[in-house]
């Protein structure tokens, strides 16, 4: 189990924080910078940045390669990619 914006969200600690949102049933977990509109996993392979989250207080982890541990704290990261 680890938290999204305080939500928890269940985790077996083996597959990503976006496999584990999207089976929780949250799909979408920022805005586009421009307009704003929600993002979430776009190609999936960590080739492009919708997916990005902050991780225990680390800004912009792609969601799709980061694997939700138990006890992570994951939050809506709205911050540019690096």
């Amino acid at each position: 189990m680890f938290t999204f914006d305080g939500r928890p969200i269940p985790s077996d600690g083996q597959r990503s924080i976006a496999a584990a949102l999207l089976a929780a049933g949250v799909l979408a977990w920022r805005r586009s910078r421009i307009d704003g509109r929600p993002r979430g996993v776009f190609c999936g392979i960590g080739v492009c940045f919708d997916c990005l989250v902050r991780v225990n207080g680390v800004p912009a982890q792609r969601a799709c390669l980061t694997v939700a541990r138990p006890g992570d704290v994951v939050e809506t990261d709205e911050g540019e990619p690096t």
